[in-house]
């Protein structure tokens, strides 16, 4: 069973990627010229629609301040009214952008990405990511300003632009609201902070909640954020979790997020890694049982594993896949009417509260809850997946060319497909925000996945590797 997922191939879009723009800060298009005429055509947008302003927040890259600046310069100059949140999560600006009468929040972040890239993601008034049409158009409105604008405006700070704290603390207690009715008093969690944006709000949500909280990875320097801890390495939580328990600290579970919080990943008290096929599971069944499983419905993506959905096929819950990027979860989501989904990496929806994108620190509470209601480990919660060996290749491209119109990449694609039939998966695809092609091969042994992916992988890099 092959997939090649068509909606991370190469797009039309030249800028926006499956999550904004993205890139190395100061390179464009994050330049400071580039910054600040984005926030010229993102500002001409908002100012002829809709009144309110723009909320901005960032997270803790060194960088983000100065292109944070930039974007400000350019909204301002089409009269666009901005406020700053200052270090905040991406799920932070959505839940402001639509419930403190913002025209629009924007977000400086690279997510996952090591210190030198930045991003600039935007959420329309509702707190939904901008649609493939609308980012288009701002496109367009970009180029043709480039086209014909000088240099950027002199680099300076600008003024009477503080962070209002009061921002902050609504989205703090908004997450804290979300946990009410339960009792998490007792449970002793580890909490990986990637020195990122949870770092300045983690600790308030998860002590406001009663959760005896511990913290890593939580003093950002500019240049550490991501760096080997997060999301992207949940070893580290897992390993200070085992460790810890070893000197009889009594960790129930580690969190760990990643570097602007919109995703998160666990261990369970021996240092065992639950990614977000598992949690998706937990989740499903205490939802169905609570009744808000509507549909008996969960939206997950290419990547997650076959054993999920052997997993909710048991359950009586129907698994349907969207392409890879949480933006494409929640629109099969919205036409569904589904109240969960998310992918293996970490992103969960939930849409029986009023979350409009993934949010590490509410997939945590909610982890928490299930813990808190079952009296149950996260270990036993979620140890009946029994997932199928799946490897992932990441291959560093020059271009990302589509892949049927590379005779060796599609032969070897289509040999793959032959061999696995319906006893396994490949996935084919480009990062929406690297530039890397990624192998997902998933069968029945761990030789025939290794091999299979290998093969793909070595004609991809044969026509198209750096």
């Amino acid at each position: 069973m092959s997939t090649l997922d068509a909606k991370s191939t190469p797009a039309q879009r030249q800028l926006f990627g499956t999550d904004g723009i993205r890139g190395v800060a100061g390179q464009y298009p994050l330049d400071r010229r580039t910054v600040e005429v984005i926030g010229q055509a993102l500002g001409k947008r908002v100012v002829a629609e809709r009144s309110g302003g723009v909320v901005i927040g960032q997270d803790t890259r060194e960088s983000s301040e100065w292109i944070a600046e930039a974007l400000a310069r350019g909204l301002i100059a089409e009269g666009a009214k901005v406020v700053e949140a200052g270090a905040i999560t991406t799920p932070g600006i959505a839940y402001l952008a639509r419930m403190r009468g913002f025209a629009a929040g924007v977000v400086i972040s690279a997510s996952h990405n090591p210190w030198q890239d930045n991003g600039i993601k935007v959420f329309g008034h509702d707190g939904y990511k901008l649609s493939d049409q609308i980012e288009h158009q701002i496109e367009a409105e970009i180029f043709q300003r480039l086209a014909h604008s000088g240099r950027a405006s002199e680099d300076r700070a600008l003024s009477g632009l503080p962070a209002d704290p009061a921002l902050h603390a609504a989205y703090v207690a908004w997450l804290v609201q979300q946990a009410a009715g339960s009792n998490l008093r007792g449970i002793k969690a580890l909490f990986d902070c990637a020195n990122g944006a949870t770092a300045a709000l983690a600790p308030e949500v998860f002590r406001g909640c009663g959760v005896e909280a511990e913290f890593i990875n939580d003093s950002p320097d500019g240049r550490n954020i991501n760096l080997h801890c997060g999301a992207l390495h949940p070893e580290c939580v897992g390993n200070a979790v085992r460790e810890g328990n070893g000197r009889g600290h009594g960790f129930a579970l580690g969190v760990t997020f990643d570097g602007d919080g919109d995703r998160a990943l666990f261990s369970d008290a021996e240092g065992h890694i639950v990614n977000g096929d598992a949690v998706l599971l937990v989740a499903a069944r205490e939802m169905k049982r609570r009744g808000t499983l509507r549909g008996n419905l969960v939206v997950a993506t290419t990547m997650s594993n076959m054993g999920l959905e052997a997993a909710f096929r048991r359950e009586g819950i129907r698994m349907l896949r969207a392409p890879v990027g949480d933006k494409y979860v929640l629109e099969q989501m919205q036409q569904t009417g589904a109240t969960l989904g998310g992918e293996q990496s970490g992103h969960i929806i939930f849409r029986d509260t009023d979350s409009t994108t993934g949010d590490g620190m509410l997939t945590a509470l909610r982890l928490l809850q299930v813990i808190a209601a079952t009296e149950r480990s996260l270990a036993e919660l979620a140890g009946d997946l029994k997932v199928f060996p799946q490897t992932i290749l990441n291959i560093r491209v020059r271009e990302k060319r589509p892949f049927a119109d590379l005779p060796a990449v599609q032969s070897a694609i289509d040999e793959a497909e032959r061999e696995l039939g319906d006893s396994g998966r490949l996935v084919v695809r480009y990062s929406g925000t690297e530039a890397l092609a990624r192998v997902m091969v998933e069968a029945e042994t761990e030789e025939r996945v290794r091999r299979i992916a290998e093969r793909v992988a070595e004609a991809i890099r044969g026509e198209l590797g750096t």
